[in-house]
């Protein structure tokens, strides 16, 4: 499947829940979710009164694209990351999360060093990060413990890095993470956890549609 290039709003309407796709603006009061949560097209309206029986594969596939938007991945990546958890030790479903979790894009967007992940995507895709020391385009490249990512030298003199320490510390980074916002560093602690992951997923429901 393509990347989606269409409203981000869309999806959260779709989902029937906000997923902040665009960060910190999904607060505001234009957030479409907010003035028409309902699904998209021309019979939404009507999922507001008409009771639907739903089955279990449709929940199913519903945790599994809301999963795969939250994180701004393609399906074949998504596809991917599943074979690489089952191939591992551990629950299944937690260790695709994990892995997700550990991608470079969600990392920076984790640390607030961007107001959304496909901003982060963005960032890391530009070259503005280094991981390690050494500089970084790939945003699906996964750290480990011990990683230590900061913004490149060369980036620093642009004004949205200028301005990022004092926008960094509005917003705490997760205990698997350090962060050193005035210095524009961080640091991987170790690998996240479950406890760590605060988007609302259920990860049993992805390995029951894989596993059909």
């Amino acid at each position: 499947m393509a990347k989606y290039i269409g409203p981000v709003c869309k999806l959260c309407r779709r989902e029937g829940e906000k997923l902040f796709l665009k960060g910190q603006r999904c607060y505001t009061p234009k957030c479409a979710f907010e003035r028409r949560a309902y699904p998209p097209g021309e019979h939404g309206r009507q999922a507001l009164w008409r009771r639907r029986r739903v089955s279990e594969y449709w929940k199913q596939l519903r945790e599994k694209q809301k999963t795969r938007r939250v994180y701004n991945v393609t399906e074949r990546q998504f596809r991917r990351y599943y074979r690489k958890a089952q191939q591992q030790r551990g629950l299944t479903g937690q260790t695709l999360l994990v892995l997700l979790e550990r991608r470079l894009d969600n990392v920076i967007y984790r640390l607030n060093f961007a107001e959304s992940r496909p901003q982060a995507r963005m960032l890391v895709a530009h070259g503005h990060f280094s991981v390690n020391g050494r500089r970084t385009d790939i945003p699906s490249m996964l750290v480990s413990p011990g990683d230590v990512i900061e913004v490149r030298e060369g980036s620093r003199k642009r004004t949205y890095f200028k301005e990022l320490p004092q926008v960094a510390e509005t917003r705490a980074s997760p205990p698997w993470l350090e962060r050193d916002a005035p210095n524009l560093s961080a640091k991987v602690m170790q690998e996240p956890q479950r406890g760590d992951i605060d988007a609302n997923l259920n990860e049993q429901l992805i390995v029951e549609y894989y596993s059909r």
